[in-house]
């Protein structure tokens, strides 16, 4: 199973608003979406880890993605999250899942388990398995306390007939590069890391899933544009006039960094659920200042 050729670019990994009490804020999460689409980016990404995925319910995270496939409307591919430390639990929570309207799923290497590579080739094969679509699989190993290796990906788009690409926020591009070097042509690899995304799109990568493009789809959306053209001089710029807004972002962790930036755009309120807990005042000024004075380059 290939992943669909929609499915490249700029994909935004959307938080989930919160009301002051608490609850899911959908009239936000609309506005959000339709700010995402109208900026240009080229998917959505619903429930992934930027979502608090972890401290929503079964039925709050129906009722999200039912918000996300509503709003979007067939503009643009979905992604949904499904991942989780216990195998059995992700697979069972695929059965369950509704996939009209759903291009493929993106799961999360175990955390806290800290399987070896054969439990995390295991791990994903046997989701690979049970799901009816393409399957993205994330390496976050700062979260995740487990890194899956390159042989390790290159076995599993090798093996998998499934499993299509991969969301490497390992920060390690000698590891990205050994991954593109020997990958599959038709295995995708997406930028999970924004700050790194221009030099790893030099490189070779398809695409990002991205945080910041919730605040700016559409001057992220460009520079990866650019530099998926090989136009790097103009990608460059608008990389460099962003990145001190991404250093803010996760200065103070995520998605509390840009949820910050979000309440300051007056498109949804600053709340989290804990454990997060809202960012720091001067990172919240700091981001107000530059959203204040950002002026895109081109």
């Amino acid at each position: 199973m290939k992943l669909s050729n929609d499915i490249k670019g700029t994909g935004v990994a959307i938080v989930t608003p919160f009301h002051n009490y608490g609850t899911i804020d959908f009239t936000s999460l609309e506005k959000l979406i339709n700010h995402i689409i109208e900026g240009g980016a080229d998917f959505i990404v619903a429930m992934g880890t930027t979502s608090e995925t972890a401290t929503l319910t079964a039925d709050e995270k129906k009722a999200v993605l039912d918000c996300v496939l509503e709003v979007v409307n067939g503009k643009l591919p979905i992604v949904l999250g499904i991942g989780g430390n216990s195998t059995q639990a992700v697979i069972s929570t695929i059965k369950k899942t509704n996939f009209d309207g759903i291009s493929a799923i993106l799961s999360v290497a175990p955390y806290y388990n800290k399987p070896s590579q054969k439990g995390l080739i295991y791990h994903f094969k046997n989701i690979s398995g049970a799901s009816p679509v393409p399957v993205i699989i994330y390496n976050v190993p700062g979260r995740t306390s487990v890194n899956i290796t390159a042989e390790s990906t290159l076995k599993l788009a090798e093996e998998s007939e499934n499993i299509v690409a991969v969301k490497e926020a390992s920060g390690n591009i000698m590891q990205v590069m050994e991954i593109l070097r020997n990958k599959p042509d038709d295995f995708k690899l997406f930028s999970g890391d924004d700050a790194l995304t221009f030099p790893m799109l030099t490189l070779g990568a398809d695409g990002v899933i991205s945080v910041v493009a919730n605040a700016y789809p559409m001057e992220f959306s460009r520079m990866v544009s650019l530099a998926l053209k090989g136009d790097y001089a103009n990608a460059l710029k608008i990389h460099y006039s962003l990145l001190p807004f991404i250093n803010l972002l996760f200065s103070d962790g995520n998605p509390s960094g840009i949820k910050a930036a979000l309440d300051n755009m007056n498109i949804l309120k600053n709340n989290l659920r804990l454990p997060l807990v809202k960012a720091n005042k001067s990172v919240y000024m700091q981001l107000e200042k530059f959203i204040k004075t950002y002026k895109f380059p081109l």
